[in-house]
């Protein structure tokens, strides 16, 4: 039995929608991301834009341009995945229904936030607890580092449900734009910040998606203006440790993936891995280890590993305050 909410369904108040964005000396492309968010045809109740310790100006550009905005300021760079642990920790502390996660470049279609909820909305109970955008690089090509991975298993009704909103069933997502349900989230917990950068939303997606319903709604239209126009095996240079090695975590964890489904991700994933080693210019880094170039300023290697079972769920100002720390939270 699924576990949506059912926040913002027919006959109940409209859903409280906290949008999160996660930026790392990136102000140009936030501030790009920033002016599609508050253009949305239904725009977000809220804004919270965590900033990952910029040092290029960023939270005093957030301060004068869009003075709305709540504004997180880390001490240090946590990775995107502290940033998103950061700002869903935020958003569900200031009572959320709904939760819209996206990178700093990442430009939502005028639209994007209305066709998630819609989708949402007309969707079979119950409701879905993910609703992911159509991704498009900046030539308007489907970019093929955030594509949803469709649900491998998914049923006929599952289907027939998510067809009859122009929807498919997807099993997991980026954090590229996707509206989450934020009792979900509550429930089953924040982001894994250990993982600082790669896997953080597929181990998280997966996690909230298990037993419950996902979609993809092409309807919903945004451009990830990233640098080029690159595939998850696409050689990675010294970043590739954090793929492996989160990868491995979130494998050796029960909470996102059935017995069956860690069988089939991680074939794929070797074969993934076997391209990218192919692929590399450099084959010594990729497999003598890990050397102290890859881990970004400020930010060592995460210690031990995260937890085999369910993360915490989130509720009270305690669990807010471990996610937040060390940070300070504007206005």
């Amino acid at each position: 039995m699924g576990e949506g909410t059912g926040a913002g369904a027919p006959g109940r108040n409209p859903p409280v929608v906290i949008a999160v964005v996660v930026t790392y000396n990136r102000r140009p492309l936030l501030l790009e991301a920033l002016a599609a968010v508050h253009s949305q045809s239904r725009t977000p109740d809220a804004v919270i834009v965590v900033d990952n310790a910029s040092t290029d100006g960023t939270a005093a550009a957030v301060r004068s341009h869009y003075p709305s905005v709540r504004l997180a300021e880390l001490a240090r760079n946590t990775g995107g995945a502290g940033g998103f642990a950061c700002g869903m920790a935020l958003a569900l502390a200031s009572a959320a229904d709904l939760v819209w996660l996206m990178d700093d470049d990442t430009v939502p279609g005028p639209d994007a936030l209305r066709a998630l909820l819609d989708a949402r909305e007309r969707h079979p109970a119950p409701p879905p607890v993910l609703v992911a955008s159509r991704v498009l690089w900046t030539d308007g090509r489907a970019h093929p580092m955030n594509t949803p991975r469709v649900k491998p298993f998914a049923s006929r009704a599952e289907r027939v449900a998510a067809a009859a909103v122009g929807c498919l069933p997807i099993r997991s997502a980026s954090f590229v734009s996707i509206l989450v349900d934020a009792g979900v989230c509550r429930q089953r917990g924040l982001p894994q910040a250990d993982y600082f950068l790669w896997n953080d939303d597929f181990e998280f997606t997966t996690r909230l998606l298990r037993g419950n319903t996902g979609l993809l709604c092409p309807a919903s239209v945004v451009t990830h203006k990233t640098a080029a126009f690159a595939a998850t095996d696409t050689d990675p240079g010294e970043r590739f440790f954090y793929e492996v090695r989160n990868k491995i975590w979130m494998l050796k964890t029960r909470a996102p993936l059935a017995p069956a489904e860690r069988v089939l991700y991680a074939g794929s994933t070797l074969r993934r891995w076997a391209r990218t080693f192919a692929r590399s210019r450099d084959r010594g880094a990729r497999s003598g280890g890990h050397s102290s170039a890859a881990s970004p300023p400020g930010c060592g290697r995460a210690r031990g590993r995260p937890s085999r079972c369910w993360p915490r769920p989130v509720s009270g100002s305690r669990s807010v305050s471990r996610a937040l720390t060390p940070s300070t939270a504007t206005r």
